[in-house]
């Protein structure tokens, strides 16, 4: 366990924003306060199953949460999820999630601690990985474990609720979750573990089965969970996500295409600035007195500085500018989804773009589809069966813009 000589920070303000800015919960607050005032070096858990191999910005929030404990001089304890993202985190997922396999495990761990570098300082960082004790416990003591919940807390948890009003599938697999992140809190000794707010039925399941194994039961403390570019909860599942390692002109793009409304709240929940600022960001916004565009290009600025640097931040928005500004592109083009190798006549058509296979030669054969290179560089399609190999830019006749992002 890791454990460094430099005295633990008690700064009331410090903690007092610790415990507010972009927090949903805290459970025991008390408790928690009281803990942080006292001067004790906490063991602060946090765990993140690697379901897939990018980090997105949501998720970003509690690890940001997690830097400030590790700013006032707490053991920071990460666990890698790497046997619970086999059995499949069911919080917020209206369907019964696929078991992961090892080599998918594997692969999405394999950039992890590079995109957490990001934001935590690696060295004082102790990293553990679940599988170390989960793989070893025997049925007998599982069934121990479960004898800790009953059926029907399990069914009683909403999105359980949901899908069984839906006539749709839980697994058993399902209900062992909580008992397995659970553990995982008995075996670091955990005094305060973090997460999503989605995650608050597993975080309380630690402090029952602490409980259990006659430990002194863990504080609890849930982040803001951020909307995503569909304005639904960010979620690597549904494809929604802003990746802290995604290219900077790519971050600052979907930032750029954000609703306005959620400017106030990204600027709030994805960065330092201060509540002061915030503040006055938002009353310049309802008054008009600032363009939400330009308060975009402040956000996207700031979000890919924090990730990639300040050079990197510039020339993102000296390229958005290029692109947009002197190549034409209008600010409310149409972004779509799709899959590699996909005709985009079949993309257009599903969303309406163009009515017909025979509105789609008619504008092959005119001339009419151009791919976007840059403000320069535009490219003419004239196959009418022409195949997206890479995300892009594409003009359909003379007006409508679409961003096709695969």
């Amino acid at each position: 366990m890791l454990n460094f000589s430099k005295k633990v920070n008690t700064d009331k303000e410090k903690i007092k924003k610790l415990l507010t800015r972009n927090v949903e919960e805290v459970f025991v607050l008390e408790s928690l306060e009281k803990k942080l005032l006292s001067g004790k070096r906490l063991n602060i858990k946090l765990g993140f199953d690697p379901t897939g191999s990018k980090i997105h910005i949501g998720r970003a929030v509690i690890l940001r949460k997690l830097k400030e404990f590790q700013d006032l001089g707490h053991n920071i304890i990460f666990i890698v999820g790497n046997f619970t993202a086999q059995i499949g985190d069911p919080s917020d997922k209206l369907e019964k999630r696929p078991m992961l396999s090892d080599f998918d495990v594997e692969k999405n761990l394999k950039n992890y601690k590079n995109q957490i570098g990001k934001i935590l300082d690696l060295k004082k960082v102790s990293f553990k990985y679940n599988s170390d004790w989960l793989s070893k416990l025997k049925f007998k003591e599982i069934t121990k474990l479960a004898e800790s919940f009953t059926v029907s807390q399990m069914i009683s948890r909403r999105n359980f609720k949901d899908r069984l009003d839906r006539g749709g599938e839980i697994s058993l697999r399902e209900f062992m979750y909580p008992l397995m992140q659970g553990y995982d809190s008995v075996m670091v000794d955990a005094d305060v573990e973090i997460g999503g707010f989605d995650q608050l039925f597993n975080l309380k399941a630690g402090r029952i089965i602490q409980k259990y194994y006659g430990k002194t039961e863990q504080d609890i403390l849930t982040t803001t969970m951020l909307e995503g570019t569909d304005g639904r909860k960010m979620s690597t599942s549904w494809g929604n996500v802003i990746n802290i390692i995604d290219e900077p002109s790519e971050i600052f793009g979907k930032i750029m295409s954000l609703r306005d409304d959620l400017i106030i709240k990204y600027f709030r929940v994805c960065t330092d600035f201060s509540e002061e600022k915030i503040a006055e960001f938002e009353a310049n916004l309802l008054s008009q007195k600032i363009n939400p565009k330009d308060l975009k290009i402040e956000l996207g600025k700031e979000i890919v500085k924090m990730y990639h640097g300040e050079k990197d931040a510039i020339s993102a928005v000296e390229n958005f500018e290029k692109t947009f500004s002197r190549g034409g592109i209008p600010e409310n083009f149409i972004e779509i989804k799709a899959s590699v190798d996909q005709k985009i006549v079949d993309i257009l058509i599903k969303e309406k773009i163009v009515i017909s296979k025979n509105d789609w030669r008619r504008l092959i054969d005119g001339g009419a589809i151009l791919k976007i290179i840059s403000d320069s560089e535009k490219q003419k399609i004239n196959d009418p069966n022409y195949i997206i190999k890479e995300s892009g830019f594409y003009r359909i006749g003379k007006k409508r813009f679409v961003k096709i992002v695969v």
